[in-house]
């Protein structure tokens, strides 16, 4: 981990930054606040930023790559309940507001970087910055709302129809996800995905 302005990309670091979901809007003397609160974290596939279950929780700002919400019972069955990519974000912001442990990991799918800070640094920060705390609280409600959507089309779809909303609504992500990933978010087996595309049904 390093700090932007030590990072030999942090030109390319800055731009990636302001192309952000939540981060855009900001001004630049925001930017130039918030980022001294940040650290670069390059991640390989399988790298954990997050485990579920603690109480130490950090706000993620993706630059490259795709990271799962991922949760898992006390026999190791886990349930994919998202996936994130580059200008988008990850946080346990929920939980924290809660005072209650994180009920996700959060887990690196590809090689990866983000940029992350303490969590209670960037609510610090948020409260200093009314608009943007209004548009990163609307950003965690959607993603709440998109979860939620997804646990009801594991029940409510056939598996044609899962694969073909998954394309319909991230279209980008489909051929980045190994298969095995993309067809545990979508309750099947990775031979019933490999079959549908051999089939001509996806």
């Amino acid at each position: 981990m390093t700090s932007i302005e030590n990072h030999p990309e942090k030109n390319i670091i800055r731009v990636q930054l302001r192309q952000n979901n939540v981060l855009k809007g900001m001004s630049a003397a925001s930017h130039e606040e918030l980022e001294q609160h940040l650290t670069v974290v390059d991640c390989n596939k399988g790298d954990f930023l997050l485990h579920q279950g603690v109480h130490e929780m950090e706000q993620y700002f993706i630059l490259d790559g795709v990271l799962k919400r991922v949760v898992a019972n006390a026999q190791g069955k886990e349930m994919i309940l998202r996936f994130a990519a580059e200008r988008e974000m990850e946080t346990s912001y929920a939980a924290w507001s809660l005072k209650t442990p994180t009920p996700y990991s959060i887990v690196s799918v590809t090689k990866a970087r983000v940029v992350k800070l303490p969590l209670p640094e960037w609510i610090a920060f948020i409260d200093r910055h009314p608009e943007e705390k209004r548009l990163f609280e609307y950003c965690v409600m959607n993603l709440m709302s998109e979860i939620m959507a997804h646990t009801i089309t594991l029940h409510l779809l056939d598996a044609p129809g899962r694969v073909h909303r998954f394309l319909r609504k991230h279209p980008e992500l489909f051929d980045r996800i190994p298969k095995k990933e993309l067809a545990a978010y979508m309750n099947l087996s990775a031979e019933t995905l490999s079959r549908l595309k051999q089939r001509g049904k996806i």
